[in-house]
């Protein structure tokens, strides 16, 4: 059977909370339910979703998260909920949840990746890393990403991460995960997912590197903060290597020239989230001193975009379902070029649900400014 019947995918952009709810439920209720995922503005009352999701998928795994903006068969769209579920038929699904962020520790990973495996080997008895992923929701403003992300994925071995960061329309005040009931800050839930049908795990980016290197040569880490770079003041050294002055700098610019970093060859996003009175900068990713990176030259946002789409559906077929969290920074970026149709007409063609983000996770790698997903494919490619 084709994976396109045992998923459904539903998108609300109305008004009120109750109405929107009951859309979205309507849309992705089917027999068997092994899973729901939802993406919720934080506009709506949180609590009424909550409860009205608990009601009408009682004894179902429900997990999602709140947002900086939605993904779905609408497009890009702030102000609505959007969504997928997945039946027992195709798919076997199990959640856990870490509360307490702050509490957790790197070796706390292994524990709870091994009680959720054993949980999945249950249902699933074929599972294996080649047709098993894991997909994780995460408090966006926890600033606990890095360890959580590096935990779980180093326990969980061959079977490869990805994920989002909640966020709060741009507020930056409270980001919420939504799992058995209630929507709580400080908290992750991870999902293993094990299926027979083909699925590829993603990043995209639409940045190189040049060849203008920069060195943090004084940062906190455990608060994102970099105070000096190349010796002088953070947001004073990168307005002058972006060529604007430092009291012009923006969300804008940080959307259009964010640094780059290597790791075990692959180049990954750090981007600026802020500039601070003080002139330092708070980034959306932790910066280590002595870390070198560059700075960040653009390609064509909606090219490579398409061109990634376009690669992915000819190793697994044209997708069914493809979960993505999109970085802010992008939709930003987006919205400043004038294609947020463009992007959404994109998203659209190849059934795409999700959020913009406060971060993304891959592969064991928090990263930023970057299209992070799982796509599911018809098996045709």
């Amino acid at each position: 059977m084709s994976s396109g019947h045992l998923i459904r995918i539903g998108h609300s952009t109305q008004p009120h909370t109750r109405d929107a709810v009951l859309e979205f439920c309507l849309a992705v209720d089917q027999p068997d339910l092994a899973l729901v995922l939802f993406f919720c503005s934080d506009t709506y009352d949180l609590d009424v979703v909550a409860a009205e999701l608990s009601t009408r998928f009682s004894g179902i795994p429900v997990l999602g998260c709140s947002t900086a903006g939605e993904i779905g068969p609408q497009g890009c769209r702030d102000h609505s909920i959007s969504g997928a579920s997945f039946s027992k038929a195709g798919f076997a699904a199990t959640v856990c949840c870490i509360d307490a962020l702050h509490d957790f520790e790197v070796t706390d990973g292994k524990a709870f990746v091994t009680e959720q495996l054993r949980q999945l080997s249950q249902r699933a008895p074929t599972a294996e890393p080649q047709n098993t992923f894991a997909l994780m929701l995460i408090d966006g403003l926890s600033m606990a990403e890095e360890k959580i992300t590096r935990s779980l994925q180093n326990a969980l071995g061959r079977i490869r991460l990805i994920g989002g960061s909640a966020g709060d329309g741009m507020d930056f005040s409270k980001t919420l995960v939504y799992w058995n009931g209630t929507f709580q800050s400080d908290r992750a839930a991870m999902v293993l997912v094990s299926t027979p049908h083909p699925f590829e795990i993603f990043k995209i980016q639409h940045f190189l590197p040049t060849s203008e290197r920069l060195v943090v040569t004084a940062a906190d880490t455990s608060k994102r903060l970099v105070t000096e770079i190349n010796g002088l003041p953070a947001a004073q050294e990168y307005a002058r290597l972006i060529g604007v002055p430092v009291e012009a700098l923006s969300t804008e610019h940080f959307a259009a020239v964010p640094l780059l970093v290597l790791i075990d060859g692959t180049s990954y996003t750090r981007s600026i989230q802020k500039v601070n009175a003080d002139g330092s900068l708070t980034f959306f990713c932790a910066i280590e001193e002595g870390i070198v990176m560059r700075v960040a030259q653009s390609e064509d946002i909606l090219s490579n975009m398409q061109h990634s789409f376009e690669e992915i559906a000819r190793k697994i077929g044209r997708p069914t379902l493809t979960i993505g969290f999109d970085c802010i920074l992008r939709k930003l970026e987006n919205q400043r070029l004038g294609l947020n149709a463009d992007i959404s007409e994109v998203f659209s063609s190849y059934h795409t649900v999700g959020l913009n983000t406060y971060g993304e996770q891959y592969c064991g790698v928090h990263v930023t400014q970057t299209l992070t997903g799982v796509a599911i494919g018809d098996g045709r490619g």
